[in-house]
């Protein structure tokens, strides 16, 4: 991989032949676990500006029209996040010259509060071509990680690393955007709640030129992070150089010419669930509805994956949002998309059929993927695998799909393959988990939105077959053949460090924290991420060895996840000593006001709130202060206030469950009891943080006069 300091620039072509469509990753880690960033693209023509409001895709405007660009989304990465960004640069239009590639912070959060910014990009086999780690960022809002442009006909990427004091917004308007004042003014007054100084967005301060061989002069400049917004009905796909910073303004550059399309928000969009269905019109409770994709008939497990595979290559194939949702990360590009099940392609003596092949032809050029499917528990065969590699890597496909239940992790793929450098084509190895279709199908349905109804509808019956206990689709449910033993070992103290054991039921327990995710993110139409701490550089099998480490010590298993619009984290332990489930979220107190305040606010928002939620008051200095369940501090708030008058710092919120026993996802599984204990601790007291306490009303104002 081609390491890259500020200011450098490199032909793509130079580090790869498959660079038609390339990933560009922007990637931060916060040593809280909180800190985050939303990225932005804009593409500009020859002077430097956006040729309209729609070269700009931010959170509230995700994908482009012809498949050039798609922001990906969120995945976790070491001790951090990472977000990717597809570009299909042979839809790049002729007069975009540069691609800029940003990202912003809210709230008053400056990127220098991040570590380890670094931005990488990957040709269309998933291969790392070129990475450039900042380590400067500064007090900033916004900030420019790099640029693609075009010189003679090539592709070129230029490592920027500069940032921006004036916001999203001013970021986006310094490149010809033409922003709504509604958003602006709602952003404005969210930093100003935040007790943070708006800076003039004339000039931005700190603003620099430089000059790179080969290249214009480039600006830089820092926005705030905008959260998360709803995606866009477009159709998602790679593609899509990034643009330069534009030149400082002058005052008649302030002046903004009518437009007439909407201008852009930067305002995230409110995202509404849809309507609860009509009552039925069936005579009786017991008749079950008609389906398109029957599973009563499902009798083994070929039968299984069979019609998985065909249910949801039918789907991918008509619906195209979903389609291009699945693939635009694999590097495939916009166009039309065709699958095919039952397929035999020659290997040797005897044919091989692979369960699916997915084609998608965009302006006479092919992207095509074969496709192996796994469903119940049933894993990937590493020689099933290799053959389809080989046969794909002969035959000029870009990529192999497996799809199980499974749950890849960072660093650990699920079967291991040979990669013969000798040949000139790459294949790249992709994955997906069930769960991970689930999740999607439920973004577009329930909060992004598809083109029509009838799509909406297909989409509906893939999820209602995925969910059916029927289908062998349902995620990662088992937790493997060491669950036993290590609780055997742990209630009998006889459970080593260094016992590999230990190791498999860490991997299981990511495996399930991943999926819970996706089910609470798909749930929420919000990103829910796991929050992974570690030490700087840190290899995520060193991670995984120290929770190892633990549970043999401690007995205990513990996660974090991050859920966009919620203060804190939502920590997760597992005690497997004492068979308990503990949930848990920390809230900050308050920058003004009296303790007895905070505490009466906080007694008022939980008013829903299960009675046997612990609450305790975080003081500064101390290992713990006042606690209580919420049913005992209901009547007196004030005995959450330490007696000896120590700042606090905030309150911890705790539920406390029994754990199934089972490794399986029964009623009494394991599987099933973390998920639920996740649900419903979200459900029933990270809902009321996130919304006003109530207003209560004096006795006077609510009397009724005759």
């Amino acid at each position: 991989m081609h390491e890259m300091v500020k200011g450098a620039n490199v032909g793509l072509s130079s580090l790869s032949e498959d660079v038609d469509a390339v990933i560009v990753s922007l990637g931060w880690a916060s040593p809280t676990g909180e800190g985050d960033a939303d990225v932005s693209v804009l593409l500009l023509d020859g002077n430097g500006k956006v040729r309209s409001d729609a070269d700009f895709y931010f959170y509230n405007n995700p994908v482009a029209s012809d498949g050039s660009v798609q922001l990906l989304g969120k995945a976790p990465s070491g001790e951090g996040s990472e977000d990717r960004i597809g570009f299909d640069l042979t839809a790049i239009p002729a007069d975009v010259e540069r691609i800029v590639v940003a990202a912003s912070r809210h709230e008053g959060a400056r990127f220098g509060e991040l570590d380890d910014l670094r931005v990488t990009l990957a040709d269309g086999s998933g291969e790392d071509l070129v990475r450039f780690a900042i380590d400067d960022a500064g007090s900033v809002s916004a900030f420019i990680f790099g640029e693609l442009y075009r010189r003679a006909d090539e592709w070129k990427f230029r490592a920027v690393g500069q940032g921006y004091d004036v916001g999203l917004a001013g970021l986006a308007t310094d490149f010809g955007v033409d922003i709504d004042d509604a958003a602006d003014d709602a952003a404005d007054e969210a930093v100003e709640d935040a007790g943070d100084e708006v800076p003039d967005r004339g000039r931005p301060d700190g603003t620099q030129t430089a000059d790179v061989a080969g290249a214009e002069p480039v600006a830089v400049e820092a926005a705030p992070v905008a959260a998360p917004a709803a995606p866009l009905p477009a159709a998602p796909l790679p593609a899509a150089p990034l643009p330069a910073v534009p030149a400082p303004r002058t005052a008649a550059d302030d002046v903004v010419p009518e437009k007439a399309s909407a201008r852009p928000r930067t305002a995230k969009k409110k995202v509404t669930l849809p309507k609860a269905a009509k009552k039925s019109l069936a005579e009786n409770e017991s008749w079950k509805q008609a389906r398109l994709f029957p599973v009563s008939a499902l009798k083994s497990d070929r039968d299984r994956e069979t019609r998985a595979t065909s249910v949801l290559l039918s789907v991918m194939a008509q619906v195209p949002e979903f389609g291009r949702r699945l693939t635009a990360g694999f590097g495939a590009p916009a166009g039309r998309m065709e699958t095919f099940t039952e397929v035999s392609l020659p290997h040797g003596d005897t044919p091989r059929r692979p369960d699916g092949v997915i084609r998608v032809e965009r302006a006479g050029k092919l992207w095509t993927a074969l496709v192996e499917t796994k469903t119940n528990g049933n894993a990937l065969k590493s020689d099933q695998v290799q053959a389809y590699m080989d046969i794909a890597a002969r035959r000029g496909y870009e990529a192999v799909i497996t799809l199980s239940n499974d749950v890849a992790l960072e660093g650990s793929p699920l079967v291991d393959v040979k990669i013969d450098g000798r040949r000139k084509h790459k294949v790249a190895l992709r994955h997906l988990s069930w769960a991970e279709v689930t999740h999607h199908a439920q973004l577009l349905i329930g909060h992004e939105g598809v083109g029509n109804t009838a799509h909406a509808w297909l989409l509906k019956e893939l999820l209602h077959y995925l969910q059916h206990e029927n289908s062998g689709c349902h995620g990662f449910q088992n937790m493997g053949s060491a669950w036993v033993p290590v609780r055997r070992g742990i209630d009998d103290e006889t459970l080593c460090q260094g016992d590999p054991r230990a190791l498999e039921v860490v991997e299981s327990w990511e495996r399930l924290i991943r999926q819970v995710s996706l089910g609470l993110g798909g749930d929420l139409g919000q990103k829910v991420l796991p929050v992974q701490r570690a030490r700087r550089g840190a290899d995520p099998a060193e991670r995984r060895a120290r929770m190892a480490d633990q549970l043999c010590a401690e007995g205990k298993l513990e996660a974090e996840l991050r859920i966009e619009g919620t203060p804190g984290v939502l920590a997760v332990g597992a005690d497997l000593r004492t068979g308990r489930l503990r949930t848990s979220v920390e809230v900050p107190a308050p920058e003004q006001g009296y303790p007895l305040t905070w505490a009466k606010r906080l007694v008022r928002r939980l008013a829903e709130a299960p009675a046997d939620l612990h609450v305790e008051t975080l003081v500064e200095e101390e290992t713990g202060g006042p606690r209580g369940t919420l049913e005992k501090l209901r009547p007196e708030p004030a005995d959450l206030l330490p007696r000896n008058g120590a700042r606090i710092t905030g309150f911890r919120l705790t539920l406390v469950k029994g754990m199934g026993s089972g490794r399986g996802n029964a009623e009494s599984g394991f599987i099933r009891s973390v998920d639920d204990a996740v649900q419903r601790f979200y459900g029933t007291v990270v809902v009321h943080l996130e919304r006003p306490a109530p207003r209560r009303v004096p006795a006077a104002e609510g009397a009724v006069t005759g």
